[in-house]
C-alpha cells in the first residue's frame, strides 16, 4: 500500500458509508482492543463537528444498550483475533438495533470479521512476531478510518496529508527505539522488582498508557499497575507518590500535553528521578508527519516502543511474556 492510499477494506466501508445517514459513532472493544479506540475517538473529536461518539467496553455496551444506538449509528469495532466473545455479544447487538457495523481484527474470517457488514484486516506483530509497517497496524486501520468519516460527514479532506504522515511512521518508530533504547537500559534494572508500576498520560496518549498498565505490566508480567489520567492524578492518586514509588510518564504531542506537564512536575517535586521514566514526545525525530496529526500518531510510537521495554524487564525478571499467562485463553471464563 503506498502512502497516499487508503487500506482496500476501509475505502469499501467508507465507500458504502458515502451517502448514508449517520448521527453517532460508537467506538466498541475490550481491553488492549478498547485502548487503541481512545486516540480514534480522540480524532474524531479534534476533527469532526458532525459525529458525537462514544467509547464503550464491549458488554457494557451491550448491557446499558444506549438510547443513542439506532439504524443512524455507526458501530467500530475491534478484536485482535476476532474473536473476542463480549465483542461479538456488541456486533450482534449493534446489527439488531440497526446500527452500522465495522469491524478490526487480523484475520479477514474470524467470528467478528463474519459478524459485521464491514470487516477490516490489519496486521500486528505482537502474537506473531512478525515486524510490520506501523501503515498496516489497528492504529493506522481506525485512523484511516476516523478521516474518512471527516471527509464524508463534514466536507473536510485531510486524507493526503495524514495518508503521507502514516507512510513516514515506520520510521519514526524506528528512530523512536533508537532514541530510548539508553533509557530502557537505565530502567528496566531499577522496575525489575516493583510490586507497582503506575503510568500516567492524557488526551491521545493515554490509551497506551492504559494498554501498557493492563496487558503488558498486569497480563504479561504479573505487576501492579493502574493508568492515571494527568489531570486526574491530582484528585487522589498523587497520595501514594513517594521517593519509591514508580512511574512511566507519557508526554505527548496534543492539545493535552499541559495536564502531563503539570503531573510531571509534581512527580519531579516529590518522587525520585530513579523511580519516574519520562517518555517525551518532543525529543523524537518526527521527520514527513505533518504537526497536525502529530499528536495523534505520538501513542503509537509510545505503544511500540515499550513493548522492547517489557521484554527487558522480562528478561530482567525471568518472567516469560505471552506465554507465562494463567488464564488468559487458556481457561474458560
Amino acid at each position: 500500500m503506498s502512502q497516499t492510499e487508503l487500506n482496500a477494506d476501509v475505502k469499501k466501508a467508507l465507500d458504502a458509508l458515502t451517502g448514508k445517514t449517520i448521527k453517532h459513532v460508537f467506538f466498541v472493544a475490550c481491553g488492549g482492543s478498547l485502548s487503541v479506540m481512545y486516540p480514534a475517538k480522540y480524532l474524531l473529536d479534534r476533527h469532526s463537528a458532525a459525529l458525537p461518539s462514544d467509547c464503550y467496553n464491549a458488554d457494557e455496551f451491550v448491557q446499558r444498550d444506549p438510547k443513542t444506538l439506532n439504524a443512524d449509528s455507526l458501530v467500530i469495532l475491534c478484536s485482535m483475533t476476532g474473536t473476542t466473545k463480549e465483542t461479538l455479544r456488541a456486533a450482534e447487538h449493534a446489527r439488531s438495533k440497526g446500527a452500522t457495523t465495522i469491524g478490526l481484527s487480523v484475520d479477514p474470517s474470524s467470528p467478528l470479521s463474519k459478524a459485521v457488514e464491514f470487516p477490516v484486516r490489519f496486521e500486528a506483530p505482537y502474537t506473531t512476531g512478525v515486524p510490520i509497517d506501523a501503515v498496516d497496524s489497528n492504529y493506522s486501520r481506525l485512523y484511516q478510518i476516523v478521516m474518512g468519516l471527516v471527509k464524508i460527514y463534514d466536507g473536510v479532506d485531510k486524507l493526503s496529508p495524514f495518508l503521507a504522515s502514516l507512510g513516514n511512521l515506520q520510521t519514526a518508530i524506528d528512530k523512536a527505539h533508537v532514541h530510548f533504547a539508553d533509557l530502557f537500559e537505565t530502567y528496566a534494572p531499577r522496575f525489575k522488582d516493583e510490586s507497582v508500576v503506575y503510568t500516567v498520560a492524557s488526551g491521545a496518549s493515554y490509551g497506551a498508557a492504559y494498554s501498557f498498565a493492563i496487558c503488558v505490566l498486569m497480563e504479561m508480567q504479573w505487576i501492579n499497575s493502574q493508568a492515571i489520567h494527568a489531570n486526574e492524578f491530582f484528585h487522589g492518586p498523587f497520595e501514594v507518590l513517594d521517593k519509591d514509588r514508580a512511574f512511566i510518564m507519557m508526554m505527548g504531542l496534543d492539545e493535552t500535553r499541559p495536564l502531563e506537564e503539570r503531573a510531571k512536575g509534581f512527580l519531579d517535586r516529590f518522587g525520585s528521578p530513579e523511580k519516574i521514566m519520562v517518555l517525551d514526545a518532543q525529543e523524537l525525530d518526527l521527520t514527513g508527519i505533518d504537526d497536525e496529526f502529530k499528536g495523534n500518531l505520538v501513542p503509537l510510537i509510545f505503544f511500540d516502543a515499550l513493548w522492547r521495554f517489557a521484554y527487558k524487564l522480562a528478561d530482567l525478571r525471568q518472567h516469560t511474556m505471552l506465554e507465562g499467562r494463567r488464564y488468559m485463553k487458556k481457561i474458560s471464563y
